[in-house]
């Protein structure tokens, strides 16, 4: 049987911490479900979630305590590539046990300028050993994170192997003419996302299929507006605002100025709080980010609430 595929805003969602650094399940579970109501899905486990932080069992239980709380698994792409191929199909495997068969796959990013036939093998044998009908992968290409590309050469010979599987890519290089290209390159059903609300308008006017941004953490509601209606009249305004907003997290480390906005607008300073070796805003970036959400009148309704229920 197979699946629809993903399109739309997700939230790579960050991941609380208690102050034993351990992941804080209530406070994931409440900025979840609060997300999930401003018209988002979930990319948990992202570079915004400081998935490489986390160990393959707190990434496993959180995704188990996140359904048991009830959330759709169809609204959830767990990020779940590692640089150890035996791990990335043990999580892969378990999120599709568990109703979640779309995942977000980082390379094998710890060796550098690896062979087309390695990055192939290691998503080949991923798709073979996962054993799952359903497995859809959106490969996650951040090169300047990475250090690791998804080359083209290397997407067409997975498509063309594992159409069924071989899903999509979220393209987080920064560079609108690479993205443009994944979406032009005319592999059947591979759904482009960008990986910034920057570049939101012109991905869906090219026939992309979203957006999952860090920024979607804070902003949702008005990125999935833009998502939904790209042909409405005022979308280049609306694509402006988003941008302004987008602006006042690229100042600062983009983990921990998210972090620092939920904490602002929540009222609840736990949120703050990322584990090493990611440290939180100086005091003076946590008040300049707070100057300008002020200015910006950026809030995120209902978030105190959700938090105040912890």
């Amino acid at each position: 049987m197979s699946i629809d595929r993903l399109d739309g805003v997700l939230a790579p969602v960050v991941t609380p911490f208690d102050e034993n650094l351990a992941p804080d399940t209530a406070r994931f579970t409440a900025l979840c479900r609060w997300l999930l109501g401003q018209g988002v899905k979930l990319a948990v486990f992202g570079t915004t979630s400081e998935a490489n932080s986390l160990s393959l069992a707190e990434k496993s239980a959180l995704l188990e305590h996140l359904l048991d709380s009830g959330a759709d698994p169809d609204s959830i792409m767990p990020g779940t590539g590692l640089c150890s191929l035996s791990e990335t199909v043990e999580l892969t495997a378990r999120a599709a046990a568990l109703g979640c068969p779309r995942v977000l796959l980082l390379p094998p990013f710890y060796y550098k300028n690896l062979s087309d036939d390695g990055l192939f093998g290691y998503a080949a044998e991923l798709i073979e050993r996962a054993g799952n009908e359903n497995l859809q992968i959106y490969l996650y290409h951040f090169p300047a994170m990475s250090q690791t590309p998804w080359p083209m050469d290397v997407i067409d010979r997975l498509v063309k192997s594992y159409p069924a599987n071989i899903a999509g890519i979220k393209d987080s290089s920064g560079d609108w003419e690479e993205t443009r290209a994944f979406i032009n390159a005319g592999w059947p059903g591979f759904r482009v996302f960008c990986g910034s609300e920057r570049f939101l308008l012109q991905t869906m006017r090219a026939g992309g299929a979203g957006c999952i941004s860090a920024t979607a953490n804070i902003n949702p509601a008005a990125i999935a507006a833009l998502c939904a209606h790209w042909r409405n009249d005022d979308a280049d305004q609306q694509q402006a605002e988003l941008i302004r907003i987008r602006e006042l997290f690229e100042t600062a480390p983009m983990v921990a100025a998210v972090k620092a906005a939920i904490a602002i607008c929540s009222g609840d300073a736990a949120w703050s709080r990322p584990r090493p070796p990611l440290m939180p805003l100086s005091r003076e970036q946590y008040e300049a980010l707070r100057a300008g959400l002020t200015a910006a009148g950026l809030e995120m309704p209902g978030i105190g609430g959700v938090c105040s229920d912890l």
